[in-house]
């Protein structure tokens, strides 16, 4: 069993989980992912781990609350205990060594996007972020992105907050004056594809970490299969990063909506909705 040492809510639907997991915290590095279990009957629910701290020995998940599983998730608290926490999986992101990047996390892709900024940070490269969301509502983690950048922007759909428009509008113009060597983009499919559209241009290396459905997280069940460079890659030992260049972003987002009826169906037959 693992404990939920803290729960922090960021907005109507997206929360945070401290949980204890002190030998996964020892090793996990930015990139890296968990499959978490809330019972011994429960979904295996794959969630990318937003942040660590090795001497605590915990580790933070982000969740959006839009599943059945990911809604329970969402119900438990401080103090409350899941039954399995599974990791470090996957391949941590191989940043090389970058002199100029920025990160650009949409929605809750910011989320995830925050330990590849953290880690830039570290390294002592100069990091811009641009953060992207629909509405100034949904504005998650502001403070903790400025902390660990040089420059941070902000866009909404609506222009609510920050600039009126897409990340991508804000990448074509700084690109127009920095030389960036790296950017790392997270967040919804179109969004990731967009903006390997812009750096496809300008040759700028991009990595993208993908979302697909995905069952065992060990590489044996296929479901997470990608198509990049006309390859099939799994992304739960392959990725989940890879070069969004070369990413099959039209066959991603089909797979993606496979089932979504049938979670709704679920959701809806178990109260959640």
């Amino acid at each position: 069993m693992y404990k939920i040492l803290a729960k922090r809510v960021l907005n109507d639907s997206v929360f945070s989980l401290e949980i204890e997991a002190p030998f996964i915290a020892k090793k996990v590095k930015p990139g890296q992912f968990l499959i978490v279990r809330i019972d011994e009957k429960g979904e295996r629910v794959p969630l990318t781990v937003a942040d660590f701290d090795s001497q605590k020995g915990s580790v933070t998940i982000t969740v959006q609350a839009i599943g059945y599983s990911t809604k329970r998730l969402s119900q438990l608290g401080a103090g409350d205990y899941i039954a399995d926490c599974v990791g470090p999986l996957g391949m941590p992101t191989e940043f090389g060594s970058p002199k100029r990047a920025v990160v650009i996390g949409g929605g809750v892709g910011c989320a995830i996007a925050y330990p590849q900024a953290k880690a830039l940070n570290q390294m002592g490269v100069k990091t811009d972020v641009i953060a992207g969301f629909k509405t100034k509502d949904i504005v998650i983690l502001e403070a903790e992105m400025r902390a660990v950048c040089d420059n941070y922007y902000i866009t909404t759909d609506d222009g609510t907050y920050g600039e009126k428009g897409f990340v991508t509008d804000v990448l074509k113009r700084l690109s127009e004056t920095e030389d960036y060597d790296l950017v790392i983009a997270i967040g919804p499919i179109p969004m990731m594809k967009n903006v390997c559209s812009v750096t496809r241009e300008k040759g700028i290396k991009t990595i993208v970490s993908l979302n697909p459905i995905m069952i065992d997280g060990t590489g044996m069940c296929g479901g997470c299969r990608v198509t990049v460079g006309g390859q099939t890659k799994f992304a739960c030992v392959d990725g989940p990063d890879f070069d969004g260049h070369l990413v099959d972003f039209d066959s991603l987002m089909k797979r993606n909506s496979l089932y979504r009826k049938e979670e709704e169906h679920i959701c809806k037959m178990k109260g959640v909705l």
